[in-house]
């Protein structure tokens, strides 16, 4: 039995979300890197660094290159990354003088951190669009009821009447401010070599980096793999996406615990109380905020990147960024249902005078 709950057999259901999780696959990682390798060798190439013919036949075994996944487990074990074991099998296929110019001045580092922009990228497009759905869907809630009343409330406590575009506002607006930045964020390609300095392309360096980074779609930038606050920030907006979105959950639960002022769709059964309706959604919501909130402690910690490489930080970031993206997409997909679930929200406000 998986020990994630987002890949579980059954709780997947509720908290998994396919789409984001394909990115995160091994398959996905190992494509990604042999993207890389492939377009180190054809701008390696376009630099005078290595053969033109050896990065053809480079890039033409990755394109249908399948490796030794368990071999490469079992090598994984040993060297504590992946990149090693895969670039033995890939030289090994490429075979003949080309192979010696596989991976030419790259380290791990560079095709693990560069295989993650490659992922985050479509991850962070597929988080924007869902937000925007999820945008559309409260200017939908606001035109159907937002003229209509609720009860405010402070501290927990009934405050003064407010009206559903008041609350509604208040879920809608972070969530614009959080689809902006996506779209904004920068994926650039890691490329710094055995410590940083591309020792071995010299005066080539800056060239053979500004060909991958175009090669591979992503930004050329300076080496940064020592300096991981832009993994600090995919994962903060992470947690501030799910965040937002666990207080829509949590209002609704409320609204749903008084029963006058909403009326719901979809909600969960209950085995020992038939004629419960569950906010399944929206318990589900808040539940996912609260664990991106204790995750992002823990990427937190994984700046703290000793000296030009960490084994230990680096290790830390595998261990938590995907569930942090899994969790952030499940929670965009709950807050879509709940959001189309509600049948009726607030009362209409008396024309009495």
């Amino acid at each position: 039995m998986p020990a994630s709950a987002f890949d579980h057999p059954f709780l997947s259901g509720l908290l998994g979300d396919d789409e984001v999780s394909a990115h995160f696959s091994a398959e996905a990682d190992i494509r990604a890197m042999l993207a890389f390798e492939a377009a180190l060798a054809s701008s390696e190439a376009a630099e005078g660094l290595i053969p033109a013919d050896a990065a053809r036949r480079v890039a033409e075994v990755c394109s249908s290159f399948t490796p030794d996944v368990a071999a490469l487990k079992s090598a994984t074990s040993a060297d504590g990354v992946v990149v090693p074991e895969l670039v033995r099998q890939l030289r090994k296929a490429v075979g003949g003088d080309a192979a010696q110019h596989v991976h030419f001045g790259a380290t791990s580092q560079d095709a693990i951190d560069t295989s993650l922009m490659l992922r985050l990228k479509p991850v962070s497009f597929l988080l924007a669009t869902r937000l925007y759905a999820i945008i559309s869907a409260f200017n939908s809630l606001e035109t159907r009821f937002g003229s209509e009343r609720l009860m405010g409330h402070t501290r927990m406590q009934a405050a003064i009447p407010i009206t559903v575009a008041d609350r509604v506002r208040a879920w809608r607006e972070p969530l614009e401010d959080y689809r902006e930045r996506l779209t904004l964020q920068r994926f650039a390609v890691q490329f710094g070599g055995a410590a940083g300095t591309l020792e071995k392309l010299a005066d080539r360096a800056p060239g053979v980096r500004a060909g991958l980074a175009a090669e591979l779609g992503l930004t050329d930038e300076p080496q940064w793999q020592s300096q991981r606050g832009r993994i600090a920030d995919f994962a903060g907006l992470f947690s501030l996406i799910s965040g937002s979105l666990g207080k829509f959950g949590q209002d609704v639960a409320l609204l749903a615990q008084a029963g006058e002022e909403i009326e719901l769709a979809g909600g969960g059964s209950s085995s020992a109380m038939p004629h419960k309706q569950n906010p399944v959604a929206a318990e589900t919501l808040v539940a996912l905020a609260r664990f991106n909130a204790t995750q992002l402690s823990g990427i937190h910690q994984a700046l703290v990147h000793e000296q030009e490489r960490s084994g230990a930080a680096w290790t830390l970031e595998w261990l938590i960024l995907p569930q942090m993206a899994v969790a952030t997409a499940a929670s965009l997909r709950l807050a879509a249902e709940l959001a189309a679930n509600i049948r009726r929200l607030g009362s209409p406000i008396s024309r009495k005078s």
